[in-house]
């Protein structure tokens, strides 16, 4: 019984202590916050002078605060406006409710929800840049914010696109479906609007509202469902910057009577956003350096989590200092040295034999690392001999250097270009290898092309042919600008084309409405050029032999690059052809290249007739998904000539544009490119001079049509008739 009792008293004690050192912290932390008799709390929100709810409690006008109690709990207004205030903090910033632009409409296509917010902020307050994101949802939407920072105006954008709901990813915000961008600095008036391409029409079924709003990064995940639930959304919280005045601290302090730091245990310092300058109670004090005596002395060992002595903590004005008991040493620190206990002779002789065991293994560690480091050396130069470094630097120390000539690269400066060859790095696979996307030490952005293998015997062929090519100077041929040779297979270092394949924005439904005729004939233009002049003015000629719209790239203004040249092959200037294994893409390949594995500059054109068949018809070169007659497009495309249902094949996108007559003498040109027999077939020189010319009398007759646009259609309408029918209506032509 008396020992239960003692365990009562024990226990009741224990509570009275964690009592009273919750009594002290709390008191610590209980500084004042607003000036003498006046109220420092709305609602759930306080406020700190400089802001106020009356006169005398607020600095000045701009940090008045509305307190609306006919809510419950009462709401905090900023000034005398609708701008809802959430929370006042010290550092500088506040958090507003800013309402979201809406734009909805109904299955009709007709609008039945338009709301664009603004917001305008009192003077000294600007929009914070870093913390908000200005944010546009939907799958056929764009929108801006703009509006006024410092005494100019500014506008920003974004557009958001999808064709179908699984196309989103949640937590993902890079275009499809949500869209988002910065803000400039010092912005202090935000409109929003947002916009329909569509009206919707084409993705109603899952998505019928357009959304932007300019708020707080951390409070909005995207998810799909965001689609339909942001329409009950009429609020997200935003990030508002406050300072004092628009001068600097050191402009402040000239006037001390109107100087905003009154405590001494304060100091001033300039915002990275926004006017002015705000102030800031040192190290080791606590409160509101904008009252007198505001900044007050934090007692750190009376919070643990603010001390970190191991033992004992011993306050002092504006910090602590940690103290060790007698019969220990050390700094009294939990990440130091701590309080250590005298040590024994046994506790010594422990330490050292244990600390001579750790040298011993260290030691061995070193030696190994030195041996493997030394047997990578050794693999490196075998795999540096295999892959023919020896002949390339001959051949390149043969030529004078220039900016132009290949470099050999090192396999550790192509490991830290890719993150070694992360997975993250990836921007194209195919059949002779993986090309990852890397950044070079003196910053320039590269494509690395990893080989899948080289063959061993013909190592002197491979080193020629990197040679060759790195001294191809053409605007539309991807430069190689090097190579590394200490790896087990070769890599490859190119230029970095931005805009992705001329693939992907063919059979991209978005990318193909964007992709004109007269981008696509300019396109065409410059690959035959390339390949023209691959075929007659390289020496020696070189055969692509995998020619197809995955290869060829294209950059921010639509210029084409040819690319991958791992299956091309250089053609003795005694030959005009050569008898090699079958290589290349199903779809693409020449048919009597397939045949008789001979393979001649015709198996180019021929692959180049499927590319303009692709141009011309948006379609895939291959697909099981078509109808068995048309699986193939280049014997579908021919097909639909002989029927006279060209115009059945073409492109709505380029149909729509007019331009029949370049649409037929280009279907004419890829027809003799897709001939059976190599000898029928044009020359890629020809091509080229026949795409160029179209081109060019493309340009000039736009020039005419603006000149005298009447005569013109007189003079066409003629020729047009031939086909068209009676209702109007294109009709197609025949061999």
């Amino acid at each position: 019984m008396g020992l239960h009792l003692l365990l009562l008293q024990v226990q009741l004690l224990q509570a009275i202590l964690l009592i009273f050192a919750l009594t002290l912290v709390s008191t610590q932390a209980n500084f004042p916050v607003a000036n003498p008799n006046c109220t420092d709390r709305c609602g759930n929100v306080s406020i700190p002078f400089p802001f106020g709810t009356i006169e005398g409690c607020y600095l000045n006008s701009s940090f008045l605060v509305t307190c609306n109690e006919t809510y419950n709990p009462p709401k905090a207004f900023l000034l005398r406006t609708t701008i809802e205030i959430t929370s006042i903090s010290m550092e500088g910033q506040l958090r507003v409710l800013q309402f979201i632009a809406k734009d909805c409409y109904s299955r009709n296509g007709t609008r039945v929800l338009y709301h664009d917010p603004w917001i305008e902020l009192p003077i000294y307050l600007t929009a914070n840049n870093t913390a908000n994101k200005f944010t546009v949802i939907g799958c056929d939407t764009y929108a801006f914010v703009h509006g006024r920072r410092m005494n100019r105006n500014y506008q920003t954008g974004c557009t958001a696109m999808c064709d179908n709901k699984d196309d989103l990813a949640s937590g993902s915000c890079s275009g499809l479906g949500c869209c988002q961008t910065t803000i400039p600095k010092e912005v202090w008036r935000v409109n929003m609007t947002v916009k329909s391409y569509d009206n919707h029409t084409n993705v109603m079924e899952f998505n019928n509202c357009s959304y932007a709003f300019l708020a707080e990064e951390s409070e909005f995940t995207f998810s799909p469902s965001v689609l339909s639930s942001l329409r009950n959304v009429e609020k997200l919280p935003m990030v508002v910057d406050w300072a004092i005045g628009n001068g600097t601290c050191e402009e402040a302090q000239k006037n001390m009577s109107s100087y905003a730091c009154k405590s001494p245990n304060s100091k001033c310092y300039k915002p990275d956003n926004g006017y002015g300058y705000r102030c800031l109670c040192w190290e080791g004090y606590q409160g509101n350096p904008y009252l007198p005596n505001g900044c007050q002395d934090i007692d750190e060992c009376k919070d643990p989590s603010l001390s970190n002595c191991e033992k004992r903590c011993e306050n002092t004005v504006g910090s602590y200092q940690c103290v060790c008991p007698k019969g220990y040493h050390g700094d009294g620190k939990k990440d130091g040295k701590g309080c250590i206990r005298g040590q024994s002779l046994v506790f010594k002789l422990v330490t050292a034999i244990a600390l001579g065991i750790t040298v011993i293994v260290l030691a061995a560690c070193w030696f190994h690392f030195i041996l493997q480091k030394k047997k990578l050396i050794k693999m490196k130069h075998k795999f540096f001999l295999q892959n023919g470094g020896p002949l390339l630097k001959e051949k390149l120390t043969r030529r004078d250097t220039s900016p132009d000539m290949a470099r050999i690269f090192t396999s550790a400066e192509l490991k830290k270009a890719t993150n070694n060859f992360h997975d993250s790095r990836i921007i194209g696979q195919g059949g002779f290898g993986t090309v990852y996307k890397g950044f070079l030490s003196d910053n320039r952005i590269v494509a690395i092309k990893k080989s899948k293998q080289v063959d061993k015997n013909q190592v002197e062929q491979f080193i020629n042919e990197v040679f060759v090519l790195s001294q191809i100077n053409h605007r539309n041929v991807v430069r190689l600008l090097g190579c590394c040779l200490d790896t087990q297979v070769p890599l490859l270092v190119y230029e970095f084309i931005n805009n992705g394949t001329l693939f992907e924005h063919i059979n991209n439904k978005t990318k193909a409405r964007a992709l004109s005729w007269d981008k696509r004939l300019t396109v065409a233009a410059e690959v035959a050029g390339v390949l023209a002049y691959l075929h007659s003015a390289a020496s020696p000629p070189i055969i692509h032999r995998d020619v197809k719209s995955a290869n060829i790239l294209l950059d921010a203004s639509f210029t084409a690059k040819v690319s991958d040249f791992g299956a091309s092959r250089l053609v003795p200037l005694d030959q005009s052809q050569l008898s090699t294994v079958v290589q290349g893409t199903f779809g693409y390949l020449d048919p009597e290249y397939m045949q008789t594995n001979q393979l001649t500059e015709k198996s180019d054109v021929y692959s180049f007739g499927v590319v303009l068949v692709e141009l011309l018809t948006g379609k895939n070169v291959l697909s099981s998904d078509r109808p068995q007659e048309e699986r193939n497009l280049a014997s579908y495309f021919l097909s639909t000539l002989k029927q006279n249902q060209l115009f059945q094949v073409l492109d709505d996108n380029i149909v729509c544009e007019g331009n029949n007559e370049e649409l037929i003498s280009v279907s004419m040109l890829a027809k003799r490119c897709l001939y059976v027999r190599g000898e029928d077939r044009p020359s890629m020189k020809e091509v080229a001079m026949e795409l160029e010319g179209l081109r060019l009398s493309q340009k000039h007759s736009k020039m005419q049509t603006e000149l005298d646009a009447p005569e013109m259609e007189s003079l066409l309408g003629e020729k047009f008739n031939v086909f068209s029918n009676g209702e109007g209506n294109s009709t197609s032509i025949g061999l």
